[in-house]
């Protein structure tokens, strides 16, 4: 594959974040570089005055992190840069960065970056590898996750190591089990909450496309509303063994609606208990028969803080669907009813599409479809079109990849295997077919 930038115009469709973070993971995955040009020029500047779009300093973050674990070329990666060009340095397991460069440690050990990750060893034996992003303000912490995790599930340098006894079930004893911990925003406005990305996505990650488990834990609230206040999140995973090849998407015949999972973030006892109750009123006029759990309940300690999640489990293969809502004004009786009923409409609506996917899941999975082996199919439903966010990804995806999505969101993916030289495939390619040409002709 050529070695020049793939180019990026980042007012694409939804031109927003959403181009910047996948483009990223697969430039990081793959060594391809990247050169994207009005970055997120979509966006409104947010006073008079200011630059539309632009890095903020959660996309910073992103970039900053991701530059140093693939010891990436790099320039424009400075906060409000529209345009950024990113070419992760090519290197093979246990290769070194310096004999990638063709010289030798001791030649330029003064230029050898420091290392994303802190390595965690009970005696002699590596049991872990632990790193930390951290922002000033409270930008989402998901989104960040959404940027790195391709390249944290998928990448040989996570897969590699000594370690016998810390692996998953089904996992080579190669593979590192991972902490990242993230400080930001857990609940952010026009952001995936961590509620969300705990009950919807990461089972759907690991229930449905195969992923190893991945654990979270909050270890303080970050709000965007009322005092900012900066949060922390611990992620533990185990990346894929190398040689490793995520099989192809079937999410296919979701079933019906067997649990109902309900999250409650509100400023005092008297709001929640309101808020549980109006929602256990309506959810069982319409759907009888389900069960309904509270997973989580909790002060929010701000009067203009309220959060609702409703999750709707189907009894066929763990299918999550979902709709949420983060109130940021003065909380009444009003504000209640106003938030119960909107979550619940918005979320019957999307059990009536049939689809196995939510609307906020869609673009979520497309990484993983590009890069699994064989044909991926996503039910999101009965005439349900792509989201702005998910088109937007797919176009990414074909640009970077060279593969196609259909109408109907399938696509054929590129069979990425951990370990792999992606920028050699074609090399390979040529060595295969000439192969092939030699023997036919007795050669």
């Amino acid at each position: 594959m050529s070695l020049n930038p793939i180019s990026l115009d980042g007012r694409t469709l939804e031109g927003g974040g959403q181009l910047l973070r996948l483009a990223l993971s697969l430039s990081a995955l793959t060594h391809l570089p990247i050169h994207i040009w009005d970055i997120r020029a979509n966006r409104a500047p947010r006073k008079p005055g200011q630059p539309a779009g632009g890095l903020k300093p959660a996309h910073l973050a992103a970039v900053e992190w991701l530059a140093e674990a693939t010891e990436a070329d790099t320039q424009g990666m400075v906060k409000g840069s529209q345009e950024l060009y990113f070419a992760p340095q090519r290197r093979k397991i246990g290769e070194t960065s310096e004999e990638s460069k063709g010289r030798s440690p001791d030649q330029a050990s003064k230029n050898v970056r420091k290392s994303v990750w802190q390595n965690v060893y009970d005696g002699d034996r590596l049991i872990r590898r632990e790193t930390r992003i951290h922002l000033s303000s409270p930008g989402s912490v998901c989104l960040i996750l959404q940027a790195i995790l391709p390249y944290l599930l998928f990448h040989p340098q996570n897969a590699a190591s000594n370690t016998t006894s810390q692996a998953g079930e089904g996992l080579a004893a190669t593979s590192v089990p991972l902490r990242v911990t993230i400080e930001g925003g857990t609940n952010v406005s026009k952001s995936p909450s961590i509620e969300y990305v705990d009950q919807v996505l990461i089972p759907m990650l690991v229930q449905r496309v195969g992923v190893p488990p991945i654990t979270t834990k909050v270890i303080k609230r970050g709000w965007s509303s009322g005092r900012v206040d900066i949060g922390a999140v611990q992620f533990d995973l185990i990346p894929f063994a190398s040689g490793s090849k995520l099989p192809r998407l079937d999410f296919s015949d979701r079933g019906e609606v067997s649990k109902m999972h309900v999250s409650i973030l509100a400023p005092s006892q008297s709001a929640r208990n309101s808020i549980k109750g109006k929602v256990t009123e309506r959810l069982l006029a319409r759907y009888p028969e389900v069960d309904i759990l509270f997973p989580v309940e909790e002060d929010t300690k701000n009067g203009a803080r309220l959060y609702l999640l409703i999750v709707a489990e189907t009894s066929n293969g763990g299918y999550r669907l979902a709709r949420d809502l983060l109130w940021e004004r003065k909380i009444n009786s009003a504000t209640i009813d106003t938030v119960v009923i909107t979550v619940v409409k918005e979320l019957e609506k999307e059990i009536e599409r049939g689809g196995c996917v939510d609307e906020y899941m869609q673009d979520q999975l497309v990484v993983f479809q590009a890069l699994a082996e064989g044909r991926s199919n996503v039910d999101s439903g009965h005439n349900a079109k792509a989201t702005l966010h998910t088109q937007t990804a797919r176009w990414v995806a074909e640009q970077a990849l060279e593969l196609a999505f259909d109408e109907q969101g399938t696509c054929s993916g590129c069979g990425f295997e951990v370990g792999e030289v992606f920028l050699d495939r074609e090399t390979q390619q040529a060595i295969k077919e000439t192969a092939t040409e030699l023997e036919q002709m007795g050669i």
